[in-house]
């Protein structure tokens, strides 16, 4: 399957930093995801624009994780010459991930 048949993807912007949130649609399946989509998991999908390092995060009263890529914008809006400055592509991407 893939991860976004089981949740919701969010992204956000700040500076160079992409923040990437999964939130599970049913939190009951907290546990498996979290030994799934662990921070290598994530540094390794995006291992072409993710040139920093992954912090996850856990929220585990809603089920879901938070994922921040340190220098992953090509600069940040302001400066990155992308199409997708901001990074809402990459939780998109993110979603056709393999489980």
């Amino acid at each position: 399957m893939k991860l976004r048949d089981i949740a919701h993807i969010r992204t956000g912007d700040k500076g160079n930093v992409c923040n990437i949130a999964v939130i599970l649609y049913d939190p009951v399946n907290f546990d498996a995801l979290k030994a799934k989509l662990t921070s290598s998991v994530v540094k390794n999908f995006y291992c072409e624009q993710c040139r920093g390092e992954v912090k996850r995060y856990e929220v585990p009263s809603i089920g879901a994780l938070n994922f921040v890529l340190s220098n992953a914008l090509d600069g940040g809006v302001t400066r990155s010459l992308a199409i997708d400055r901001h990074g809402k592509s990459l939780g998109m991407a993110l979603g056709e991930l393999e489980l």
